[in-house]
């Protein structure tokens, strides 16, 4: 004879008692006996304690970590771990939260899905804000689908084809070189400066480039094999980047740099801890660094302020030289 009335949904017990520990319980919500019976009911499920006692031990042999505590009188269940942790969950919202590239509407998306991971207690203490007022969100929407073509042409070892914009006066974004197609070998995304990026050879060039995500448009592979398999084999993705300021390309160069002891924590933070520190005199080191040398390079340089300073090889001095002449003319210095 069955334990009790059968509900309309009893076959489907297991299953709402699984999403019942999911979304209602967590170290800090816990139910009792009756109120597991109760919630069953409101789903067309009907039990009582002798039986839910063996579905609890279902449960744990699949895997779900049903947790009993007895306080006082009562005994108290509870879902104990899950996939993601909270702290995990609340940082990979703040990711999604301040990352430029993804728009507003889909980072409510993504959040409201993270939020299905936790239970729902947990889940709105997901809701807190990072404090982003102002920031600048993209308003391409069409990156997710960018990704995804240029992960599949990745798979198929297929070049692609593409036409590259950037921003007119008007806020559209406009092809480059005339509407002309730019067809290269896609070999790898990363995201850097808080943008998506393609890592690519130009056999034209028969060079590594990189590609603002955002910015291209009508991906479409082009069935040929892609080319610069040996060229990026010796390719140093985490080099390249930390050579890179702002993501603005230039041709790489070893540049030495003379600082104050002080800034020693910035140019690690920069580039990494395998600089090579080497005293300078009283209160000053220097180190040699490799970096795409361009006008965003010399600017940082400017930015960190008195006690940091070029001094070889020489042209990049000059180059320093002549971009703070430029300066001082432009603001009327000299």
């Amino acid at each position: 004879m069955s334990e009790t009335r059968k509900g309309e949904n009893q076959k489907l017990k297991l299953l709402y008692l699984n999403k019942i520990f999911f979304e209602e319980t967590d170290d800090d919500h816990k139910l009792t006996m009756p109120e597991i019976i109760e919630k069953l009911a409101d789903y067309g499920v009907n039990a009582d304690r002798k039986t839910l006692y063996q579905d609890f031990e279902e449960l744990r042999r699949f895997g779900i970590d049903v947790i009993s505590e007895k306080s006082g009188r009562n005994h108290y269940y509870y879902l104990g771990n899950r996939d993601f942790q909270l702290p995990e969950l609340k940082l990979l919202v703040d990711s999604v939260q301040s990352s430029k590239f993804i728009t507003d509407k889909k980072s409510n998306a993504l959040i409201k899905k993270l939020e299905s991971l936790a239970s729902k207690h947990e889940g709105s203490k997901l809701q807190r804000q990072v404090v982003i007022n102002g920031r600048v969100k993209t308003m391409n929407e069409s990156i997710y689908y960018n990704v995804d073509a240029l992960h599949d042409a990745i798979g198929a070892n297929s070049r692609i084809k593409f036409k590259y914009t950037n921003w007119n006066l008007n806020k559209e974004l406009e092809p480059r070189r005339g509407g002309e197609w730019y067809e290269i070998s896609p070999w790898a995304l990363m995201w850097d400066d808080e943008n998506y990026y393609l890592v690519a050879y130009d056999s034209k060039d028969g060079v590594i480039k990189h590609f603002r995500v955002d910015k291209m448009k009508s991906i479409t592979k082009t069935g040929e094999k892609r080319e610069g398999q040996e060229q990026f084999k010796k390719f140093d993705m985490p080099r390249y980047t930390k050579s890179l300021f702002g993501m603005f390309g230039g041709k790489e160069r070893k540049v030495t740099l003379e600082a104050s002891n002080g800034m020693v924590g910035i140019l690690i933070d920069r580039f990494g801890k395998d600089i090579i520190i080497m005293p300078a005199g009283p209160g000053k080191f220097q180190t040699v660094v490799t970096v795409a040398v361009s006008r965003q390079f010399l600017g940082w340089i400017m930015a960190l302020g008195a006690g940091i300073k070029i001094v070889a090889p020489y042209d990049i001095v000059d180059l320093m030289r002549e971009e703070a002449k430029r300066l001082a003319e432009e603001y009327g210095v000299i």
